[in-house]
């Protein structure tokens, strides 16, 4: 029942676009099809999915405070933990390289439409967040670390999902000049965001 409440809330109540506004430079930049943000969104939910768990094990068996206890226990004073940042982003990286390379070679035209934005997932707030995220709630277990990046990476492809649908729709309603492309984005990014407050409420 705790994973399913993990999963619940880093959907609806801790998205990372409405509550947090993490990733939101991809976010506007490739929300102007719903098929490239479908792409978009597979990748960044497999890069959380997968990164969380191994960031969750990277900061408890080796970089915190006595986390290298089960080496050694001359090891328990040791703490490196001046380095999450660093290896986060290394594992970030790492799987970021995976993804392009499967994209290219699997849907060259997907790739193509994700142009710069697909290898900046390494440095995507929103990838990062969760890592750090993981890291400020102490999760009891890998398990609920790996929940909580699925469940954030679903959140996030949602929400691009959701944008790009509503700008497809609108693409050719009657926009006033000066607000046509990322200044209706950000209204609508906005709007959306309060009706997602209304989750808060919800006890779990």
């Amino acid at each position: 029942m705790e994973l399913i409440n993990i999963f619940v809330k880093s959907i609806f109540i801790e998205n990372m676009i409405y509550a947090y506004f993490l990733g939101m430079c991809s976010y506007l930049a490739v929300s102007k099809n719903v098929k490239t943000a479908v792409g978009l969104g597979m990748a960044v939910i497999f890069v959380l999915g997968m990164t969380v768990p191994i960031n969750y094990l990277l900061e408890n068996y080796l970089l915190k405070e006595g986390a290298m206890k089960w080496l050694s226990p001359s090891l328990a004073t040791i703490d490196l933990g001046f380095l999450s940042f660093l290896m986060y982003i290394a594992v970030v990286a790492a799987f970021t390289q995976l993804v392009e390379m499967a994209v290219e070679k699997f849907s060259p035209s997907l790739y193509a439409s994700l142009g710069i934005f697909l290898p900046l997932i390494a440095v995507n707030c929103a990838i990062l967040g969760g890592a750090l995220f993981m890291q400020q709630r102490d999760y009891p277990s890998v398990a609920h670390a790996a929940v909580f990046g699925f469940g954030s990476g679903v959140g996030w492809m949602m929400s691009i999902v959701i944008i790009a649908a509503v700008r497809e729709k609108i693409r050719y309603s009657n926009i006033p000049a000066s607000l046509r492309g990322l200044g209706i984005a950000f209204i609508l990014t906005g709007l959306i965001a309060i009706g997602f407050m209304s989750f808060m409420g919800i006890k779990l």
